[in-house]
């Protein structure tokens, strides 16, 4: 470590201000305590914003390599690439199944190297899959197994989460982590949605004929360099961050670590999960809304789900601030079980518009239940580690490391979820030849996450009339 007298803009630190900011080499800050309000309304807030801005810009990146291959997938049979319906899933599904299992040493990249250097790292790694898609797909007889391989490498995107929400929970108080992570999981999770209304466009304008399938890999590589340029000049990292690995992963041992990450399944698993999975389901229940013709450009509907799930999340994060994550989460299972009831009912007999509304109903309620169950992490951890007032209160340093390894661990669970739901969906499809079968599997999990949510925190929360 850096000595005192060798940092550059030092803060002299005393017993009178022990929480004084000491920036040094390699951006790294010392002292930073943004539970000190003085601190915090006269540096902290501007410092964190900072990297709040960057943070969000990477992890949007990494949600659009992560996402590309729902898009492209429909396009293939144009380009002319011929999978069956099974191969399709398992190209939609792969990405999700690489980046949550990715999101686990991701989580701890932060403590090892700091915010800054691995915000700069995990980017520069976007470039390995957009290259590696544009490249396959540009021609037809790129084996399916080279394929597979390719779409598990954008799961190097679906990684970026975890690291990025671990860093920002460093940043800010307790009282604004719902509203911080909510920001930092919605800009990241608009990727999806972006890549799903923009590469459309792009590869049917670009094209001379049929579709351009490479430029939705090459068109994304001058902004991954604009993230890792942005992150080296204007991210920072703390020295509070850093922490023993045996330490972090002793929160391994705690069961609610479990417990959340199987409710981060219900809500996350949903999002990343029906995302992916939304434009091949259109393209088979209403192919004539699959592609909507503008012009020269084809614009697809499926962007939409992803929009507004991430546009709520942070709003689920601030009635979770408000509320408690605990009673905002499970009213959102009420709201997804009730909008996958519709959807099974409205197939055999509704349009496209009542399909669609429903799915938009499942995708909002998805997005404010991910910010409620984030909320609850740092709560619920605070609570843990014998934080009277857990909701407002983050706790000492060591409960603060303990929570942010578990908030990459828990996304890494939830982010599993984006595997299972296409590979059911597809099973229902390849073995009943319709969705309906699958769907209902969905509603019995919520029900089923529902009760969990009520039993393990919100009954709990009533009775001692704290906010979990």
């Amino acid at each position: 470590m850096t000595s005192a007298s060798n940092r550059t803009d030092t803060t002299t630190t005393s017993a009178a201000q022990p929480t004084a900011l000491v920036h040094g080499s390699g951006r790294w800050i010392e002292g930073w305590d943004p539970e000190d309000a003085e601190q915090w309304a006269t540096k902290g807030k501007a410092i964190a914003a900072r990297n709040l801005r960057w943070s969000i810009f990477t992890e949007f990146l990494g949600f659009v390599v992560w996402q590309l291959w729902s898009v492209v997938v429909v396009a293939l049979p144009a380009a002319g690439f011929h999978f069956t319906d099974g191969q399709i899933f398992w190209l939609i599904s792969v990405p999700s199944l690489v980046g949550a299992t990715l999101r686990l040493p991701y989580t701890f990249m932060v403590p090892k190297f700091g915010g800054r250097v691995w915000t700069m790292v995990s980017a520069a790694l976007l470039l390995i899959p957009t290259v590696a898609l544009a490249i396959a797909v540009a021609n037809p007889g790129t084996p399916f197994v080279v394929m597979l391989l390719i779409a598990g490498l954008a799961g190097f995107g679906g990684g970026n989460f975890a690291s990025s929400m671990a860093n920002i929970t460093f940043f800010y108080p307790q009282r604004m982590k719902g509203w911080a992570l909510g920001l930092n999981a919605a800009g990241g999770n608009l990727g999806a949605a972006v890549a799903q209304f923009l590469v459309p466009i792009l590869i049917t304008v670009t094209a001379a004929d049929a579709v351009n399938l490479p430029i939705a890999g090459w068109f994304w590589i001058p902004f991954i360099g604009i993230a890792i340029i942005g992150a080296a000049t204007r991210m920072n990292s703390l020295r509070g961050s850093k922490a023993d690995f045996t330490a972090s992963l002793a929160v391994v041992k705690e069961p609610h670590l479990w417990v959340l990450a199987v409710l981060y399944i219900g809500t996350f698993g949903s999002f990343i999960g029906f995302s992916g999975v939304f434009p091949k389901l259109i393209a088979d229940e209403f192919p004539q809304f699959s592609a909507l013709h503008v012009g020269t450009a084809v614009v697809s509907l499926a962007f939409l789900g992803a929009l507004v799930g991430s546009l709520a999340r942070p709003w689920g994060g601030r009635l979770a601030d408000r509320l408690g994550g605990a009673a905002v989460a499970s009213a959102s299972f009420v709201v997804m079980a009730a909008a996958t009831v519709f959807v099974i009912i409205s197939l055999p007999v509704g349009g496209f518009a009542t399909f669609l509304a429903c799915f938009i109903v499942l995708f909002i309620a998805s997005g404010v239940g991910n910010g409620a169950v984030y909320r609850m992490i740092p709560t619920v951890f605070a609570l843990r580690g014998g934080s009277a007032d857990a909701h407002n209160h983050a706790g000492d340093v060591s409960v603060q490391r303990i929570t942010a390894a578990a908030i990459g661990i828990i996304s890494a669970v939830g982010a599993y979820g984006g595997f299972l739901v296409p590979q059911i969906l597809g099973a229902s499809k390849t073995r009943f030849g319709d969705y309906t079968h699958g769907l209902w599997w969905f509603v019995i999990a919520y029900a089923g996450f529902l009760v969990i949510t009520v039993a393990v925190y919100l009954v709990p929360a009533m009775k001692s009339g704290r906010r979990v």
